[in-house]
């Protein structure tokens, strides 16, 4: 979605509502499509002063796999977006200016950086997921498998058998 925003950097207008739904079903992550459903974006951006403001907040749910026990899952999100719009920029290293090319905004391009930037690095269906018996693999999270589980090392098994 392109928002043209000309109209607020010339003073014609001092505000803008955000109201939308992106599509992201497409886009993959760690090796699925972790959002089926549209992701809200709602706010606005505002001229006052001679500076133009983004403040937005993304509503999205992540469809994901568990790392350590292969459950599907889902989790919503809420994301807070503020950002400061510029025609030109001066100082290249702050993340809290967007430059603007021709008074356009890629909003499906923001968005969709800082809800990769809020997923976390290992997807897990609970924080205290007990993941995958190594040994039969039943899922440890509807109870204990049985299995006797091995102590040690098994590279080191020749070693034991030096000792006996």
């Amino acid at each position: 979605m392109l928002l043209q925003l000309r109209p607020l950097f010339m003073g014609e207008i001092s505000s803008m509502p955000i109201d939308t739904e992106l599509d992201f079903s497409k886009e993959s992550f760690q090796g699925g499509h972790p959002f089926e459903t549209p992701v809200k974006v709602q706010g606005t951006v505002t001229a006052s002063a001679d500076v133009v403001m983004l403040r937005a907040e993304i509503v999205f749910t992540f469809v994901g796999e568990c790392d350590r026990c292969l459950r599907r899952f889902e989790r919503n999100y809420r994301l807070p977006l503020e950002r400061i719009l510029v025609d030109q920029l001066h100082d290249d290293e702050n993340d809290e200016f967007i430059l603007l090319q021709q008074y356009q905004l890629q909003l499906d391009e923001l968005v969709l950086a800082e809800m990769l930037l809020e997923l976390p690095y290992k997807s897990l269906c609970r924080e205290d997921c007990r993941g995958l018996c190594p040994l039969c693999g039943k899922d440890l999270n509807d109870g204990l498998c049985g299995c006797k589980p091995e102590t040690g090392d098994p590279r080191l098994q020749v070693l034991k058998q030096l000792i006996k």
